[in-house]
């Protein structure tokens, strides 16, 4: 076993989750060999042409990883690892909610758009592109923002926003990407609504924390009243131009928004759950063209997390 591969004991929680053969193609690769291979890119954030000989073929190994991706393979081994922990009662709902900015390397940018199809803007009768024709890019799922990919423009430069939700002992359970400069309010409802644990046996799976933690960032209208409407304890500080206009209108300003110190001190979680996920090279600077690849390549650093705490 390499640095950073898989333990047996990481391995088996992870095999009864992982896709099998369906009889109508080849064999899958060894999926431990694969996921060690995949891992590795994600840790050290080398090219996948540059993958050791030990994790097999290059190609298998990156073709594996964007299937997963495309089809939520990793979303869902996420959620299984996070449905173990809570079944052994080791996830502190006390949720907390953050984003951070990655700057997107010259490797990311010149993902390919379609240049044909029903987003096509400007085109002729009968599907043929006109003159004018614009291609709009198109969606994968998993990705985030404009075409679905992800990059955008601010004041980092190139680069996209990673939001996440993490829990009390610093691990996360959601992520979205986004572009760079998209604001972090405007994401705090999908975030909420990615938490999804499974439950053992039947069962809705958990998708409410006991409570949660957020900076200026998220003080918002329409963010308290989705937290109030959920019944979901919170504590996010008032911003200062609303706590001014609050006072500049007196009695009608209505009661400040209730604040609890001591609960927000444990926002940094989010913090250090941002700080895990940079440990990964392939997290901390993003490499891929596509959004749903870099996102399931923030979630398999995620899934790395979840294993080995």
């Amino acid at each position: 076993m390499g640095r950073g591969d898989l333990s047996d004991a990481e391995w088996e929680r992870l095999r009864p989750f992982l896709p099998v053969g369906n009889g109508r193609c080849g064999r899958w690769r060894v999926h431990r060999q694969v996921i060690d291979g995949i891992l590795h890119r994600v840790r050290t954030g080398v090219q996948w042409r540059d993958l050791p000989e030990r994790f097999g073929p290059w190609k298998t190994v990156y073709e594996r990883h964007r299937l997963w991706s495309a089809d939520g393979t990793w979303e869902r081994l996420l959620q299984q690892v996070q449905a173990a922990a809570d079944a052994a009662g080791e996830i502190d709902w006390d949720v907390s909610v953050d984003s951070t900015i990655v700057r997107a390397h010259q490797h990311a940018a010149g993902a390919r758009r379609s240049a044909a199809g029903p987003g096509i803007k400007g085109g002729r009768r009968g599907g043929i592109p006109g003159r004018d024709a614009v291609a709009e890019p198109d969606r994968p799922p998993g990705g985030g923002g404009a075409g679905g990919e992800g990059p955008g423009r601010s004041r980092g430069g190139f680069t996209s926003k990673l939001h996440l939700s993490a829990d009390g002992r610093c691990r996360p359970l959601s992520l979205i990407v986004t572009p760079g400069q998209r604001a972090d309010c405007t994401q705090f409802t999908p975030v909420l609504e990615k938490i999804r644990v499974p439950r053992p046996g039947l069962g809705r799976p958990r998708k409410k924390p006991a409570s949660l933690a957020a900076d200026r960032a998220y003080s918002s209208g329409p963010v308290r009243e989705y937290l109030r409407r959920r019944g979901i304890r919170h504590t996010i500080p008032e911003k200062t131009d609303s706590q001014a206009a609050r006072l500049r209108k007196g009695s009608r300003g209505g009661r400040p928004p209730g604040f609890d110190e001591e609960r927000y001190k444990k926002r940094d979680t989010v913090e250090r759950a941002i700080n895990r996920m940079k440990q990964f090279r392939a997290v901390a600077a993003r490499y891929d063209k596509r959004g749903d690849v870099f996102l399931g390549t923030a979630t398999a650093a995620a899934v790395a997390i979840w294993l080995r705490i």
